[in-house]
């Protein structure tokens, strides 16, 4: 366990590789935040500060307590916490399951840096009271409308944490295909992924 001064945001990075954990750790503290760096769950329940401004990137996949067990146990202690969640590819259904539970995000891995910084960003703004606006359920009615049949087909089966081999052998069709629906999707829909379609849909 690494942890740095005290800053007035402090990011929780829990991830088990260290190589990925120091290098999270880093292009935190490079732009401006205070980092602590866990290698396992129960590390960070350890260090936790209630106190401090915070918020928490999670991996899934962890030695020990799992980081879905990780979100129920805060769930259970009333840690209201922005937590955002980094996984797998192979990961992305239960990583669906985290955002219903409460994650305000998911990144899949290898982790972009502009991604993970501009999750970070809306957790902070979620704890000052500056979270994005609501889309109207208007507007989401037409940008749905937008959507062909077999793109609405393809949406169902995301919002269920389906991967796109999966969608791709029940509609009989290829994972490229698969591909290209979800980039009309987002594109249509305004989203930057599955997150941003969760929030609208629910």
């Amino acid at each position: 366990m690494v942890t740095s001064s005290d800053t007035p945001f402090e990011v929780y990075v829990v991830e088990d590789d260290d190589a990925v954990l120091k290098s999270l750790g880093a292009l935190m503290e490079a732009h401006g935040y205070g980092a602590t760096l866990c290698r396992t769950a129960e590390d960070f329940l350890k260090t936790f500060d209630p106190a401090r401004r915070a918020c928490l990137v999670l991996d899934l996949r962890l030695p020990g307590m799992s980081g879905m067990q990780l979100q129920a146990r805060l769930a259970e202690m009333g840690v209201d916490i922005p937590i955002v969640v980094v996984t797998a590819h192979g990961d992305v259904p239960i990583a669906v399951q985290a955002m219903r539970a409460g994650a305000i995000d998911f990144i899949e891995k290898p982790t972009e840096a502009e991604r993970l910084l501009e999750a970070v960003a809306a957790a902070r703004a979620t704890l000052e009271n500056r979270a994005p606006p609501e889309v109207p359920r208007q507007v989401i009615a037409d940008r749905l409308a937008r959507l062909t049949e077999r793109e609405q087909e393809v949406l169902h089966h995301l919002l269920h944490g389906k991967l796109n081999k999966e969608i791709a052998a029940e509609l009989g069709i290829s994972q490229r295909t698969i591909e290209v629906h979800r980039a009309r999707i987002r594109e249509k829909m305004q989203a930057r992924g599955i997150a941003d379609l969760i929030r609208m849909l629910g």
